[in-house]
């Protein structure tokens, strides 16, 4: 039964029974290389939910103009022409006249989207169209990363209609 026995191997000393330091050095390099790409995925993502809500922001805009349009359908050549985005004077008026509903549009505007932001409406034979344009920074190349052009910076959202 001597044949029998069990030998325990023991480790020869050139041979180590652990991990070595180039196997830990190279796992540690796999996990940081996943670290960073997650945290770019991360940037990534806030930079497009933050541009869907100021798109958001732009068709609701669009969507109040058009609304306020068929409202006074017959005053509708008071609402053509050029919108600029501000702050000031963001006081709501009690009237649904023109040029009321313009100054509150154009502070509408200028909150949601910056003072920057312009919004042009066209009618052309009986057809509305409303385009918003603003800056979206979030995309400009100004800070050096490549990623996008500084003219891929402004957003534009237009919709049409028929009164």
């Amino acid at each position: 039964m001597s044949g029998l026995r069990r030998h325990r191997r023991m480790p020869r000393a050139g041979h180590s029974a652990g991990f070595s330091l180039i196997e830990v050095m190279v796992a540690v390099l796999i996990l940081g290389m996943g670290l960073l790409g997650f945290a770019l995925l991360q940037t990534m993502s806030v930079r497009f939910t933050q541009s869907a809500n100021q798109r958001t922001q732009a068709t609701n805009l669009a969507y109040d103009m058009l609304d306020q349009i068929r409202v006074n359908r017959l005053a509708v050549g008071q609402y053509v022409g050029n919108y600029t985005g501000s702050t000031n004077g963001c006081l709501p008026g009690a009237s649904v006249a023109a040029d009321s509903f313009r100054t509150v549009w154009e502070c509408r505007l200028g909150k949601a989207l910056g003072a920057g932001a312009t919004a042009n409406v066209a009618l052309d034979a009986g057809q509305v169209t409303v385009a918003i344009t603003w800056g979206d920074e979030r995309w400009n190349d100004a800070n050096g990363d490549g990623t996008v052009s500084a003219a891929e910076s402004n957003q534009t959202f237009t919709t049409v209609t028929r009164l």
